[in-house]
């Protein structure tokens, strides 16, 4: 994950996802299919190493997004 912008770890702790996603297409040329799975793995990373950056918990996290 080290070749994604800073930026989208703040995305993923604001709860911007789409802004996360676009972030992540851009830097690495992946489909949206791939993006989605590469946000999956460095949210659970944030949640694991940094739970207290987080202002909502798992359950309410991704309300109202669906992809």
């Amino acid at each position: 994950m080290s070749r994604l912008p800073a930026s989208v770890d703040h995305d993923i702790l604001e709860r911007r996802i789409i802004s996360a996603l676009v972030a992540i297409r851009d830097a690495t040329g992946c489909s949206i299919h791939e993006a989605i799975d590469v946000f999956a793995v460095r949210y659970d990373e944030l949640r694991r190493d940094r739970p207290d950056d987080f202002a909502v918990g798992p359950d309410e996290y991704g309300r109202g997004f669906y992809s």
